[in-house]
């Protein structure tokens, strides 16, 4: 068995990693590349492979970093099955078409202002080549092991990442290979924690917070709640860029917890996200997959997907409307990073107002606005406007999706004997703390992957 890593070697987006096992060839993710200035250049370039010699394609989970590409595969060839968690098939369509959806707006606006003699724009992908991608998929559920292809068998393990995230667990060649994808923290609200697995001959681990350990949930939760009394006494509004898969249901779950004591239904709450409301209808077909906790409030009032001051925008003059409110709105849009989305219109606006308040509740990749607002910039452009910063920003890291550098460390710990491992998805900094660690703990020499990179099992 080899390992040919191609994607998030090195840095966080584009996951993408090559096994070649048992005579087939077979994809671990096929990620979109987010946050640099490359990205764009990096996602519309050629496969550094023969798409049309892979047998089967595996998805992880539904984050656009792990599946955002998959439409260009087929386009590049690959017609073979794509296997992924259940939840995660649901949410696929979902995602897909509004990254399709992103791309040919984007291609017709760059075609509005496009010189004589320049090229003609085109989108990635269309949502019609979408539609076809998602005809190859095959939904399996946890703790199932299966035969994909002759001498391949896989099995997902709850990942704890987002709803339908999976660790797979792939054997060949008498050889076994467990990809952590994206582990989520132990204990965190909604989702089951990460399912330990006991063995493997190679371990391909994420590393996105291997250099740090987030705040105690509890006192994140704290935090939270402090922000939001800061910006009502301030009558100012908080803007929270969020993914539509994870962070935005979490956030809906700690309002409807805290309801009374957060005093939540003085605000006017928004969800600026045509595509979260439609993940909120997956994540409400899929109470199986809730933890014990999140299953009662689910059952409580008020549900956290029907808060009574609870608004979900669809069009673009609905979006617009929110700008005329200038205090006491919570407004949760996309995208997560701030580098798209809705959530630039209503930073356009809020950011110059010292009472507004910018809370940052995931990982912030560099090159994108989100991390340069965490590392504190006072200007930032947004849609060719110069817009001066005066809002208060927070990151609130213990809401992370991602298992931080303890989480990694005592899922690693559960194996038996510890395995080799290559770290994937990780900036360098992270990658190389959480691999010193690791030899120090463990006795194991982690490896950094890099493009181009082969590992043998």
């Amino acid at each position: 068995m080899e390992v040919h890593f191609h994607g998030a070697a090195g840095d966080v987006t584009g996951s993408m990693h090559l096994i070649e096992a048992a005579g087939k060839r077979i994809l671990l993710d096929c990620g979109m590349v987010q946050g640099s200035p490359e990205a764009d250049a990096r996602n519309f370039a050629p496969f550094p492979f023969d798409a049309s010699q892979i047998d089967a394609l595996i998805l992880s989970h539904a984050h656009i970093d792990h599946v955002g590409r998959v439409p260009r595969l087929t386009l590049a060839g690959f017609d073979g099955p794509i296997f992924t968690q259940r939840a995660t098939a649901d949410l696929l369509p979902i995602m897909l078409l509004d990254s399709a959806s992103l791309q040919e707006n984007e291609a017709e606006r760059s075609n509005r202002k496009r010189k004589p003699g320049q090229p003609k724009a085109v989108p990635l992908y269309t949502r019609d080549d979408v539609r076809d991608a998602l005809s190859q998929l095959h939904p399996l559920d946890y703790a199932t092991r299966t035969q994909i292809l002759e001498g391949v068998e896989i099995a997902f393990r709850d990942a704890g990442h987002i709803l339908g995230s999976a660790i797979v667990e792939l054997w060949a060649d008498g050889r076994k290979l467990v990809f952590s994808g994206d582990l989520g923290m132990p204990n965190a609200p909604i989702l089951r924690d990460p399912t330990p697995v006991a063995d493997a001959d190679l371990l391909l681990m994420e590393s996105t917070y291997g250099n740090r350990n987030h705040k105690q949930r509890s006192e994140t939760v704290l935090e939270l709640s402090e922000i939001l009394e800061a910006a009502w006494r301030d009558h100012g509004n908080v803007l929270i860029p969020a993914f539509a898969v994870g962070r935005t249901q979490e956030l809906l779950y700690w309002f409807a917890r805290h309801w009374n004591d957060w005093d939540m239904s003085r605000w006017k709450i928004f969800l600026d996200s045509p595509m979260a409301s439609k993940v909120v209808q997956v994540y409400d077909h899929h109470h199986e997959l809730f933890d014990a906790e999140a299953r009662e409030i689910w059952r409580g009032t008020p549900n956290p997907f029907r808060l009574p001051n609870l608004r979900v925008t669809q069009t673009a003059e609905e979006s617009m409307s929110i700008n005329r409110i200038h205090g006491g709105a919570i407004i949760i849009a996309g995208n997560g990073m701030a580098s798209g989305g809705r959530i630039l219109h209503h930073m356009r606006q809020c950011l110059p107002k010292r009472q507004t308040r910018m809370v940052f509740v995931g990982y912030q990749a560099e090159g994108t606005l989100g991390r340069r607002l965490v590392d504190g910039a006072q200007w930032v452009r947004i849609h060719g406007h110069d817009v001066r910063v005066n809002a208060h920003r927070h990151t609130v890291g213990g809401l992370s999706a991602h298992a931080d550098q303890q989480g990694l460390l005592d899922w690693y710990a559960g194996f038996r004997p510890s395995p080799p491992l290559a770290l994937v998805h990780g900036e360098d900094l992270a990658r190389e703390a959480l691999a010193g660690e690791i030899h120090e703990r463990f006795g194991v020499q982690a490896t950094l992957a890099r493009p181009g990179m082969t590992l043998e099992v």
